[in-house]
């Protein structure tokens, strides 16, 4: 355990951190996941709302922007796919 102040303080707003950055994560995996499970006729009707995930958590630097950028267009991609 740090035995400095602020040793100590970084430790608590790390884990603040952490927790929130997780549950980010876990809203945007779940999202991903529902769009893969659905149907292609389904699927250009969910796009908005996971593409939304994906920004927010843009917004928030729990990935980074490329990465964001790369999960839209392939889902933006598997949406727009026939067949």
């Amino acid at each position: 355990m740090a035995n400095i102040k602020s040793a100590e303080k970084r430790i608590k707003q790390t884990a603040r951190r952490q927790q929130r950055n997780r549950s980010v994560r876990s809203r945007l995996r779940g999202a991903l996941k529902a769009f893969r499970s659905l149907e292609e006729k389904d699927r250009a009707q969910a796009l908005p709302a996971a593409v939304s995930q994906i920004a927010r958590a843009r917004k928030k630097g729990v990935i980074h922007k490329k990465a964001a950028a790369r999960y839209a267009s392939r889902l933006a991609k598997r949406s727009a796919k026939k067949g």
